[in-house]
């Protein structure tokens, strides 16, 4: 049998292609389908239909526990944030005290520091408040790198470095709770019972952690 996907023959997109997260939460639905279903097992077969019962509490509570990981993942997240934004903050007043730093950069992110950024709401407030961090962080990536100096005082070279270990158990982070979301959506669309409880209780989709287009933008960038 000849592979379905052939890498040697089949045709090859040349010019590549971007992909996208589509900001869409979708709706789980059931039909007449499964009210039938249900309504069978109890006028037929009365213990399969008491069993069923039993599975679909089974199923809320799983979906309920999956829920409560969800948040505790994001909570993750948040805490790495405020971490950093910390960490920029400080970096951000030495870096000011050996040159004129853009005050609205240091403006900028006193107010994240304040809280008015990172607020631990929604996933797309959190998305919005990591890439203003990324663009706090670019902003004064480009005041250092103006002064190569700067990177041997020892205090900006330990924030830097505790911005770079920050920056990655946030990408690890995400990566973290965009596993638990694909768990999520795989999982309310199972029939009978997970999509059955979760059409019930009008569960959606949930939307993934993404890179903002400025961010892309910047990963196709030369850098070095």
């Amino acid at each position: 049998m000849a592979n379905e996907l052939d890498e040697l023959n089949d045709p090859i997109l040349e010019e590549g292609r971007d992909v996208n997260v589509i900001n869409k939460q979708v709706a789980v639905k059931t039909g007449v389908g499964s009210i039938i279903f249900q309504v069978i097992l109890w006028l037929l077969f009365i213990i399969p239909g008491i069993v069923f019962q039993v599975m679909k509490v089974k199923a809320r509570t799983e979906l309920q526990q999956i829920q409560q990981k969800l948040q505790h993942d994001a909570s993750q997240i948040d805490n790495y944030m405020e971490q950093r934004v910390v960490i920029l903050t400080n970096l951000s007043k030495l870096v000011e005290k050996a040159v004129d730093l853009d005050k609205e950069t240091y403006v900028k992110i006193a107010e994240a520091r304040s809280g008015k950024i990172v607020t631990g709401g929604s996933d797309e407030e959190r998305n919005a408040a990591g890439t203003q961090i990324e663009n706090f962080n670019a902003r004064l990536n480009l005041a250092i790198e103006a002064y190569p100096t700067l990177q041997s005082h020892s205090e900006i070279k330990d924030a830097i470095q505790q911005n770079s270990y920050l920056q990655k158990e946030i990408t690890a982070a995400r990566e973290v709770y965009n596993t638990t979301v694909n768990t999520w959506n795989s999982k309310i669309f199972i029939w009978p019972k997970y999509a059955i409880v979760a059409a019930k209780a009008g569960y959606t989709t949930r939307i993934p952690f993404a890179a903002s287009q400025e961010i892309k933008k910047q990963a196709r960038e030369v850098l070095f």
